[in-house]
């Protein structure tokens, strides 16, 4: 295959999905992408051909992801770069959202992901090779007032991703958890995004939280073209990064959350020591 890499890419009818898509296969690439209907990627990309696979998967479905991987190795014999991007924002306090709305939005965005690695090291292991990169989100680092849900989800996405860095390292593989700032896609659309049904009246700081950033749509600062550029890089280097930012307003995020933890942290050392057992 000249060296050439099969990437596979979930939720890639849209968004960062969706350019990443894109410019892997015009760089030669192989591409399995999944969404939820065959029409919506034959529609952003184009019909099957010799190095693209559209597939239509049900990531809540074990037996679906399984088949996709599957179809994806026997068509092009290996799988190099698995990309888990499907999921889609949740905006509301606790208390707003039911518990369908917040199961709901784990089962995409941390279940799924969790069906694609199952299925996918298999193929990875026997290989002895692969690179693993799950999209999780500046905010499952440093959250906004109102995302307490959709943070939770992608704090989980970083610890896991964390942790099966280690458990997949003498195997060969690498693995990247990329956290991504405001990108001008349609994040913000109502395709890409549930608002609570049942807000509560009190809760000003969450509405004044979700009005400031609906208007950041059109806005936000980062091309998704160039965080595709930055995701192939990193599947290029000999050590890629465990962590990968994206986006200025990431980056400043990140190191004002670390700031503001250092500071806490140091503050009630003593408290924290006090607990030892006392030689």
């Amino acid at each position: 295959m000249d060296n050439k890499k099969v990437w596979f890419i979930t939720g890639a009818s849209k968004g960062l999905g969706l350019s990443l898509a894109r410019q892997v296969l015009q760089q030669g690439n192989f591409v399995a992408a999944t969404s939820r209907t065959i029409d919506a990627l034959q529609t952003a990309i184009g019909k099957a051909n010799d190095r693209f696979l559209p597939l239509q998967v049900d990531l809540n479905n074990e037996d679906s992801v399984a088949k996709a991987l599957e179809q994806t190795h026997q068509t092009f014999g290996q799988i190099d770069v698995v990309v888990n991007n499907a999921g889609y924002g949740i905006g509301g306090s606790i208390e707003e959202l039911t518990d369908k709305e917040t199961r709901d939005s784990f089962d995409i965005n941390v279940f799924g992901t969790l069906n694609v690695i199952r299925k996918v090291l298999p193929f990875l292991r026997d290989q002895k090779s692969g690179h693993i990169l799950n999209i999780s989100s500046i905010a499952g680092i440093s959250a906004n007032t109102g995302w307490s849900i959709y943070a939770a989800t992608k704090y989980a996405i970083v610890g896991l991703s964390e942790v099966l860095a280690e458990d997949v390292r003498s195997l060969g593989i690498r693995v990247t958890v990329v956290a991504p700032g405001a990108f001008r896609t349609s994040f913000l659309s109502s395709e890409s995004l549930v608002m609570t049904q049942n807000p509560i009246a009190i809760y000003e700081e969450v509405r004044a939280s979700h009005a400031k950033y609906l208007k950041l749509d059109g806005h936000q600062a980062g091309d998704p073209e160039k965080a595709a550029e930055a995701m192939i890089q990193i599947t290029e280097e000999s050590n890629p990064p465990l962590y990968l930012l994206l986006g200025s307003d990431a980056y400043q995020r990140a190191f004002n959350k670390l700031a503001s933890m250092t500071k806490e942290f140091q503050s009630w050392e003593s408290l924290t020591k006090s607990t030892d057992f006392k030689n």
